[in-house]
């Protein structure tokens, strides 16, 4: 008898320590919405100077362009500084955008359907540089397995729309590395469930304490044989803005 009870305490300490453990791994368990937090603790950037290089591949040819970029929360100013597109600029102010051709000394609002277009014949179009809010104000977010990406973990999550606001791409599926919390991939599709883009990292450089993404590549994949390769070479963050940075009279 005292075997059996000593048996049965046996059997009752083993399953109260696996239901211990149990309720420790289901703690641990982390929701779409503080890992997409997380992911935009890491990427979301309010306030930074960049130098930065596009390099457009179509076919057999290479274009590289290369560009300084001043941003803060809701504006962002970009020159381009490769001989052929020199004094090329770019003003983004809210939800607006202007484009200036040193050329024709011509200043013209990007707008409608023109957002739509590859900017500078890139497969980045002007609706995907004018996006910069945070992906938790802009999607509803749900985990829908795990995946692994050049020998790293990832959470995959489902990205829907969130009603009545605006997005460039009704749904978007994100593998987001889980131990560094940054986004390793991404499709994008429409709202009847056709992938329109995909991009994928490259180089990830831990900067300031954030793991920042500084080597990505953008596929149309409405387009045959084109991607588009964005490389950031500097970033500073919260650099000082001059006064008037922003205004449209900064574009000539």
């Amino acid at each position: 008898m005292m075997r059996k009870s000593k048996w049965f305490l046996l059997i009752g300490i083993i399953m109260l320590i696996l239901f211990s453990s149990l309720i420790a791994i289901a703690a641990a368990e982390m929701t779409a919405e503080e890992i997409i937090n997380k992911r935009d603790d890491n990427e979301y950037i309010t306030s930074f100077k960049a130098e930065a290089e596009m390099i457009i591949v179509s076919g057999g040819r290479m274009i590289t362009k290369a560009m300084l970029i001043l941003s803060d929360k809701k504006n962002a100013l970009v020159e381009f500084t490769n001989p052929q597109d020199r004094g090329t600029k770019f003003l983004k102010r809210e939800d607006n955008l202007w484009m200036f051709f040193p050329d024709a000394e011509e200043i013209i609002k990007i707008s409608g359907h023109m957002l739509k277009q590859g900017m500078m014949g890139s497969d980045f179009s002007y609706q995907d540089i004018m996006e910069s809010d945070k992906l938790t104000d802009l999607y509803n977010f749900e985990i829908i397995g795990e995946d692994e990406i050049e020998g790293r973990t990832c959470y995959m999550l489902e990205g829907i729309a969130k009603e009545g606001v605006k997005v460039s791409y009704y749904r978007r599926i994100s593998w987001v590395d889980k131990e560094r919390f940054v986004g390793l991939k991404e499709e994008l599709y429409t709202q009847s469930g056709r992938i329109l883009k995909e991009t994928r990292i490259n180089e990830i450089k831990e900067i300031e304490g954030r793991w920042i993404p500084i080597d990505s590549v953008m596929e149309n994949k409405l387009r045959k044989n084109t991607y588009t390769e964005f490389k950031i070479t500097q970033i500073d963050f919260n650099p000082e803005i001059p006064e008037g940075t922003f205004a449209l009279q900064s574009l000539r």
